[in-house]
């Protein structure tokens, strides 16, 4: 019996969650017996893929923007037909009205299942609520990453067809029996380095508020990203060059982060941290804000790591505090954050990832 062909689209493989994403999702629909093509908008490869990769960007396009982007759509196209393409997962930003319905032209005749990656919605929808039905309704499912954004769209634009299903986590069975030594006195944060949607101001000024430095910890700032400069600048402006570290981007952040004391989340906005699941399975509690969308779905206060109201700096300093001098509840949390997370294991995702692409 031949394999379903499937074609996951998204920016790329490289750096934020949605493109690391994109590459678990190869390995789950690769195991669930897909035949499995990632496409590529932009030449970045950071995350570890399996089955076939095509990259738009390395193709001879020439160099007019415009001509480049119809060019990239023709390849798309040809591409889809020649390798007999049945399923288009699409995980990209899709806010530009003209660029989607004609990306909807290009998938035509197949099936189309679109990921929405973030509570912010200027990412993914168009701003003229028409239109966005008009994209989305007929299409065989829309994919939310978290409960709060599934029922933002159904708020928002009345949508039949979609569900929630929540993102993975992928560390090998070794890497989870590793035995957890005592953490460091290392508050960790890694992910992208990007100001507006990480909000790294309030998590350089609520460590400057904690005073936890005094007490011997270290904040460790981890990824890669446009905003690296600014958060410099921000250490520098509240003289915490002797407690913050900035490390570079490590697809595997494993060691580092069993080693932390806890890790930490201060985002304005998100869709479902992937670094908070990961945390967790590894046995490390988190602080996080009770952003839209995620958190809330993930931690459980004081049971597996602490959920701080957003947007307040004193709090999540009183927070950090908490985890340093409270060892009884720090040790329950630590106790309880791997088995916390079980449900979100690849494998547990991949069956339902598979029970949706098999039965639409």
């Amino acid at each position: 019996m031949s394999k379903k062909k499937v074609a996951i689209v998204s920016h790329s493989l490289g750096e934020g969650g949605a493109e690391r994403f994109a590459g678990l999702l190869t390995f789950m629909l690769e195991d669930s017996g897909f035949e499995v093509h990632s496409i590529i908008v932009n030449d970045c490869v950071d995350y570890s893929y399996t089955g076939t990769l095509f990259n738009l960007e390395r193709e001879n396009l020439g160099s007019f923007s415009f001509f480049k982007k119809l060019k990239k759509g023709k390849l798309l196209r040809n591409y889809l037909i020649q390798n007999n393409i049945e399923i288009v997962i699409d995980g990209r930003s899709r806010n530009v009205l003209l660029r989607e319905l004609i990306t909807r032209f290009i998938y035509r005749n197949l099936k189309i299942f679109y990921i929405v990656h973030s509570y912010n919605f200027q990412i993914y929808f168009p701003s003229s609520k028409f239109w966005s039905r008009i994209l989305y309704k007929n299409v065989e499912a829309l994919v939310c990453v978290s409960k709060a954004i599934e029922e933002k769209v159904n708020r928002l634009f009345q949508l039949k067809n979609t569900t929630t299903i929540y993102n993975p986590f992928f560390i090998a069975e070794e890497e989870l029996r590793k035995e957890i030594l005592e953490p460091k006195k290392v508050i960790l944060f890694f992910g992208r380095f990007e100001e507006k949607v990480k909000n790294f101001t309030l998590m350089l000024e609520a460590f400057s508020q904690s005073k936890i430095y005094e007490k011997g910890y270290h904040l460790h700032v981890m990824g890669s990203g446009k905003d690296l400069d600014f958060i410099q600048q921000k250490i520098e402006e509240l003289n915490l060059n002797n407690y913050v570290k900035i490390l570079p981007f490590r697809e595997n952040p494993f060691d580092e982060v069993r080693e932390a004391k806890f890790t930490v989340l201060t985002s304005n906005f998100e869709g479902f941290p992937l670094s908070i699941v990961e945390s967790l399975a590894l046995g490390t509690p988190v602080i996080a804000v009770d952003c839209n969308s995620g958190p809330r779905e993930i931690i459980q206060n004081g049971f597996n790591g602490l959920l701080v109201e957003n947007h307040n700096p004193k709090a999540f300093a009183e927070a950090m505090n908490k985890f340093a001098d409270d060892s009884k509840l720090y040790n329950f949390c630590k106790k309880n954050a791997a088995e916390s997370v079980k449900h979100l294991s690849l494998k547990n995702i991949a069956e339902q990832w598979k029970n949706l692409l098999n039965h639409q």
